[in-house]
């Protein structure tokens, strides 16, 4: 058969294998984007459906071509490698100064938010026991590993889900990423004492096995750590990470790994130890970091997610007696995550929705609930049906986190946190002590080149008001694990490297600036969210070439101009010198007019102006030629021309006048220039793509102005 030519060895079949589990997972990746959940929850769906609950039902024939029960050892054994390393990662990951100043309330509701579940999860454990479990298994160790499954948050999720929601720089975020670093250390204390329990004879071999694993600790930390710290100062960038150290930090997480699993504490222990004990100092950890994740994260990540999902077999829970035991496991779960945090903020200072917003936060479970309850699985503490009960509340509280999120601490409440003033160390910033601006340009900054340009030009647009720019500049996201640490360094330090050109400018011009960037996923959303809650009265945006040229004015752009809630200027700089010849056509349409305003403003200024206002009429217009437009008025020490030209086609007017030696033309958005703002790339936009002048187009929302077209 061609099946088995195509597969006819185990590494063939293994190739074949890692094939559909990249493939399905990456493919339910974009799917889980475009609903706003993590990337863990594709990746949890995908091995079940990969395995007997959906493939295995539906084609079984394939199922047992694809995924024999011979084959998963081969997949255990890559996958388990796989775990070894983002364990190690997730080591990485746990900085000691997420702590700094706020270790007492962080260590208050993450202990809270461990001991509430893990009390009810050893209740919940009488009911399960005698229906659920063998007895093979001393209720003991099933008591202390269910209370254990029900205590984990998962780190890596929740600072994903942090990032994506700018999250990280309020007063929530950062007790939340600080609990987590604390749940994550002792939940996994616990679970090396539980496995300890699950392996030994009796609690004596118990106790002796937690001693050599607090030793083991101990060592790591005061002995190993120091001179790792040696090397860690050496290391500032990827390149002086070689090969050779690679090779030996490797060797080290091996051998971390082998020790835990000898003394009877899984592997995965010692690697996530040796990575908690790497300093992140220097450029060693970020640089492992970047090394490793991109092949941990796609290609063996997967594997241990596929592995799972054979294992999960929801055709277990054939009865309402099974689901509704499920259900239990769901609300006990969530209860005593959620309900332990938020009591716990609660009475450390948070208010109602913070608290809220919190316990939701550490309710999230996702990958490192799988890493858990497969241990459980393979020590035989728990059984498969309870596996599977398990493995669909982790699905479950991990899925219902971001939406439930988004209802109890929407937006506007994180924009008033942070107009509050609470920087991630849990300090108020210095009140500046300059009059109040008159106005607030939002520069939004791609690069260091076309920050110092945008800022020159929002001065340029205030003319005599006091000007006080909001720089802004949005991270692309990226699923690293290692840009979360990245990110919340950055956060504790203003001076991003993409705005530092603006802000030398900015001190040499003696102009305030507010500098802010974080990561975003969807720019155009952020820009507008921004400049809504920061009051901004209009945003400078910066023109960059798109990749496919279908039309120059696309993607971020073009979604600012339709939904912003304030006017918005897009910057074309062709001619890199001052603007003091300007061009303004005009039709009268209502972006016309916004633009003639920032005329006028831009003329308050000390340098007197060269305005020429081109009024295109219809061809069949008689109305007085010399009628000036009452939104301009003749700026003091600046020159006014009106020229007046009836023609039924503007934008060729404003092509040939646009090519007598202007500076600027500032023009509004609008079909008469071929730039109307809904339907962009359905018209030629040749004012923009034949004039060789610099452009400011004019859009957004302009209020005050009802007339013209839309």
């Amino acid at each position: 058969m061609l099946s088995e030519r195509l597969i006819h060895d185990p590494l063939t079949r293994f190739i074949a294998q890692m094939v559909a589990i990249i493939i399905v997972s990456r493919a339910l990746g974009v799917l889980a984007r475009r609903v706003g959940q993590p990337m863990v929850i594709a990746e949890i769906t995908a091995g079940i459906i990969l395995g007997p609950s959906l493939l295995g039902l539906l084609w079984p024939a394939t199922t047992e071509f694809l995924f024999p029960v011979s084959s998963l050892q081969h997949l255990q054994l890559v996958s388990q490698v796989g775990l070894i390393l983002f364990m190690f990662l997730i080591g990485l990951e746990l900085d000691p100064k997420l702590l700094r100043g706020r270790g007492a309330s962080s260590v208050a509701i993450s202990y809270a938010s461990i001991i509430v579940p893990f009390g009810l999860g050893a209740a919940l454990a009488w009911y399960l026991y005698p229906q659920w479990s063998s007895p093979d298994v001393k209720f003991s160790t099933f008591f202390l590993f269910l209370g254990v499954a029900m205590s984990i948050t998962a780190f890596p999720v929740l600072a994903r889900v942090l990032s994506e929601r700018q999250l990280l720089r309020t007063r929530v975020g950062a007790v939340a990423i600080a609990c987590a670093a604390v749940d994550d250390v002792t939940a996994w204390c616990l679970l090396a004492f539980v496995v300890a329990a699950a392996h030994a004879d009796g609690f004596a071999q118990a106790g002796m096995t937690t001693a050599l694993t607090v030793l083991y600790v101990l060592l790591m930390a005061f002995v190993i750590r120091p001179i790792l710290g040696r090397v860690a100062d050496k290391i500032t960038t990827r390149a002086g990470l070689t090969q050779n150290l690679v090779a030996v930090v490797l060797l080290l997480l091996l051998f971390s790994s082998w020790t835990t699993e000898l003394l009877g504490i899984h592997a995965l222990f010692g690697a996530f130890v040796f990575g908690v004990v790497l300093p992140k100092e220097g450029g060693l950890a970020h640089s492992l970091a970047e090394k490793l994740e991109d092949v941990v994260i796609v290609a063996l990540l997967p594997l241990f997610f596929a592995y799972s999902g054979v294992r999960t077999q929801l055709s277990l829970l054939d009865s309402s007696q099974a689901w509704l035991t499920c259900g239990l496991i769901i609300i006990v779960a969530t209860l005593g995550k959620f309900g332990g945090s938020f009591l716990a903020a609660r009475l450390t200072g948070l208010s109602w929705r913070e608290s809220g917003a919190l316990g939701l936060l550490m309710n999230t479970r996702g990958l490192m609930e799988l890493i858990v309850l497969n241990i459980g699985l393979d020590l035989g503490v728990i059984s498969p049906a309870v596996f599977t009960m398990m493995v669909v509340m982790a699905l479950v509280t991990t899925f219902i986190t971001s939406p439930l999120l988004a209802w109890v601490y929407p937006t506007p409440a994180q924009a008033r946190d942070g107009a509050e003033g609470k920087s991630p160390d849990g300090e108020r910033p210095s009140q500046a002590t300059a009059p109040l601006p008159t106005l607030r340009p939002l520069v939004c900054v791609a690069n260091e080149q076309s920050g110092p340009r945008l800022l020159e030009l929002a001065v340029w647009l205030g003319g005599a008001h006091v000007v006080r720019i909001q720089a802004l500049h949005l991270i692309p996201a990226t699923e690293r694990a290692s840009f979360q640490l990245e990110e919340r360094d950055a956060a504790r330090t203003p001076e991003d490297p993409v705005l530092l050109p603006l802000l030398s400018r900015a001190e040499h011009l003696g102009v305030s600036v507010e500098p802010c960037s974080f990561v975003s996923r969807v720019a155009a959303d952020d820009i507008c969210r921004v400049a809504g809650t920061r009051g901004a009265d209009f945003i400078l945006m910066g023109w960059h070439k798109p990749v496919l040229r279908k039309s120059l004015l696309a993607g971020t752009v073009a979604r600012v101009l339709r939904e912003s809630s304030v006017p918005v200027g897009v910057y074309i700089d062709r001619r890199h010198h001052e603007w003091q010849r300007i061009l303004v056509p005009f039709v009268g349409t209502k972006f016309d007019r916004a633009a003639l305003r920032m005329v006028e403003r831009a003329a308050s200024g000390d340098t007197p102006l060269s305005i020429t206002l081109l009024h295109v009429r219809s061809a069949n217009d008689v109305r007085s030629p010399d009628m000036m437009p009452e939104v301009l008025e003749e700026p003091t020490g600046s020159q006014v021309t009106l020229k007046v030209v009836y023609d039924d086609f503007p934008v060729d007017v404003a092509i040939a006048e646009s090519k007598q030696g202007y500076d600027l033309v500032i023009v509004g958005l609008g079909r008469e220039w071929g730039l109307h703002q809904p339907w962009f790339g359905m018209h030629s936009e040749r004012l923009l793509a034949e004039s060789d002048t610099s452009l400011l187009i004019v859009g957004g929302a302009i209020e005050g102005d009802q007339t013209g077209d839309e």
